[in-house]
């Protein structure tokens, strides 16, 4: 039985006139400035498939639930925050609306939450004489609302099977038993079983307006904000889909230099540059990349060590597609438990304490971005830009071509008039057309982000430790090597979807040169091409000749894997500075000096792999 607090009839929500945090002694706050949102509640406390149960009394509950229970008190609301956020208006909550985002059906749990806990886990929670407190819902669009209907609703498959996902997650170690990984895997498991949709379609959003222009911006740059800012990489990708097991950034990029290596010059050329010796640098690793980084990384000891230099992301169970069971592989256990996508930063930052770290050593803002994308490094003058905005989430975006249209793109929610990020996981098949539509879709995220930690804090404790990102489903084998494999989802969340987490959340259209990402070995070949270059910074651009850009390079899937595509290139990259696009079709090796002009096509037919001379091919299709 999962505890639900019904919603009482509206209630204004006020500010405490003083709080106590728990383990410190009583603080009176000046109204306005304060750790907690109070909500006056009703005398009785309805719990969903159970009896009535007075305020005061103690509750079980799952780990996920975000009703927040404490021991009765006869004093001032006690508070759990990792944070004292500033003053925020009066917010009032609608009567119809329940506002515990995670009313999980009939579901029993043997742990009870404990006040304990709830501070070790950087929760939020205040029980007043008068009841439970609960916040309300700071922003919600259209889907998420969707979402979070069906995670009210009952669910009878997520009721006879959330408690084996439960103990699984609470087996599988520090990255998956945390309350934030558990309530996160909770809400997207619920969302999966109830049926709820995780579509945006095509009727629901608009284009974007012109947005400001990086190479626009008339601004003076202030370098005292780098004080305030940690500089993060996400790190967590193991390249399944390139046929790895390891690290993706530990693939070679250029002249023996790998993701990580050009990374770590990066940050030491950052340092330098702006006279910074101490600016933060962080990556989130995953379970199956930290050690093999720590490794890596441990040549540069300047970037730093241990808590100071990474945090580990959760881990989530991968779902058996035939009956939503928890999968198994007995051969690699391993294979059982999957990276919840990049949206997991935020309750991985939660749930490993390093937000609150970062906020109580006094960094305010974050530039993050992902590992395989070197193009994208700190920029003095976005930086500044952003804080003067005062935008709690800034999302770096780049003009959409037809390369392009298959990914995701910005758009306007007509529902709310803000930003949404929709991925072609959220496209139904019907709107495909209109999706790859450059011209009304004209943006497309880097995943270059820019966040205010001290919003992002304020938010979890309105959302009770938890951002409603849209949830997408994954299809694929539990082996990734493997097709045969029992089929399986696995559910994820984007990063940069958190845009309509946030009221006057905003984005930035940034030249091409900051986006030079790798997602197959289509586009490592390409970068380790003469069509990119090397900047005396370090960071991988497309060469001044492409005009912004980049070659369309497609493999045949014989390269679909790393391994295999080093097959294709023994003697390096082929010159690609003059190519629109390549294609190859059937087993090939490229010889030393080959040359790309225009449109060009490889076949290979027969089972032998045949060798593509030295020479210049423009414009052609050439049979060997």
């Amino acid at each position: 039985m999962s505890a639900t607090i019904m919603a009482a009839p509206a209630t204004t929500i006020m500010a405490p006139q003083a709080a106590r945090v728990i383990g410190e002694a009583t603080t009176t706050m000046p109204f306005g400035q304060r750790v907690a949102t109070t909500v006056a509640a009703p005398q009785q406390a309805r719990i969903i498939g159970g009896p009535t149960t007075s305020i005061g009394q103690r509750v079980t509950a799952m780990p996920a639930t975000t009703v927040r229970q404490m021991a009765p008190m006869a004093t001032a609301p006690r508070v759990v925050t990792g944070y004292t956020q500033p003053a925020s208006p009066v917010y009032t909550t609608p009567a119809s609306r329940i506002p515990n985002l995670l009313t999980m059906g009939n579901v029993v749990s043997s742990r009870q939450i404990t006040l304990e806990e709830l501070a070790a886990q950087g929760r939020f929670g205040v029980l007043s004489p008068e009841g439970v407190i609960e916040a309300p819902q700071m922003y919600e669009t259209a889907m998420v609302e969707a979402q979070e209907a069906g995670a009210e609703s009952s669910n009878p498959v997520f009721d006879a099977l959330w408690p084996e996902y439960e103990a699984k997650m609470l087996a599988g170690g520090p990255e998956s038993s945390s309350q934030a990984a558990i309530q996160a895997f909770q809400y997207n498991f619920h969302v999966l079983t109830s049926g709820a949709s995780t579509m945006i379609p095509e009727s629901a959003l608009d284009g974007v307006p012109t947005l400001p222009d990086a190479m626009d911006l008339q601004l003076v740059p202030n370098p005292d904000l780098l004080r305030e800012t940690v500089i993060l990489k996400l790190n967590g990708g193991l390249g399944t889909g390139m046929g790895l097991d390891k690290a993706k950034s530990l693939l070679n990029v250029t002249e023996g230099n790998t993701f990580l290596d050009l990374i770590a010059k990066q940050v030491a050329f950052m340092k330098e540059n702006y006279n910074m010796p101490d600016l933060k640098f962080m990556l989130m690793n995953s379970f199956a990349t930290s050690q093999d980084t720590l490794d890596a990384l441990s040549k540069y000891p300047e970037l730093g060590t241990g808590d100071d230099l990474e945090f580990v992301q959760n881990k989530a169970p991968k779902v058996t597609a035939e009956d939503c069971t928890p999968a198994t592989w007995p051969a690699d256990p391993d294979h059982e438990w999957c990276p919840p996508g990049h949206g997991d930063l935020y309750p991985a930052m939660l749930g490993s304490g390093t937000l609150t770290k970062l906020l109580a050593q006094g960094y305010r803002y974050m530039f993050v971005s992902n590992s395989d994308n070197l193009g994208a490094t700190m920029d003095l003058t976005i930086l500044t830009y952003f804080v003067s905005t005062g935008a709690p989430f800034m999302m770096e975006v780049a003009a959409r071509t037809d390369a392009d249209k298959k990914g995701g793109h910005l758009g306007v929610l007509k529902e709310t008039g803000g930003l949404t990020l929709r991925e072609s996981a959220q496209c139904p098949k019907e709107d495909e057309k209109a999706f790859q539509d450059t011209e009304k879709y004209c943006y497309f995220n880097t995943n270059n982000l820019w966040v205010d930690l001290a919003q992002l804090q304020a938010a979890f404790d309105i959302h009770g430790g938890l951002l409603p990102l849209p949830v997408m489903k994954n299809d694929k084998t539990v082996d990734p090597r493997d097709k045969k494999s029992t089929k399986v989802i696995q559910l994820e969340t984007a990063m940069g979807a958190a845009i309509s987490c946030f009221d006057n959340a905003t984005a930035l259209l940034i030249p091409r040169s900051r986006f030079a990402p790798v997602k197959k070995c289509d586009d490592l070949i390409a970068l380790r091409s003469d069509a990119y270059v090397m900047t005396p910074d370090y960071r991988i651009e497309l060469a001044p000749e492409r005009q912004g850009i980049p070659p369309t390079v497609k493999l045949d899937d014989l390269y679909k894997f790393a391994d295999a595509m080093e097959t294709l290139i023994p003697n390096g990259a082929p010159s690609l500075i003059d190519c629109a696009s390549l294609k190859i079709e059937g087993p090939m090796a490229f010889a030393p000096q080959v040359v790309i002009r225009g449109d060009v096509k490889f076949i290979c037919k027969g089972p032998e792999a045949k060798l593509i001379p030295s020479g210049i091919y423009e414009n052609e299709t050439v049979e060997l």
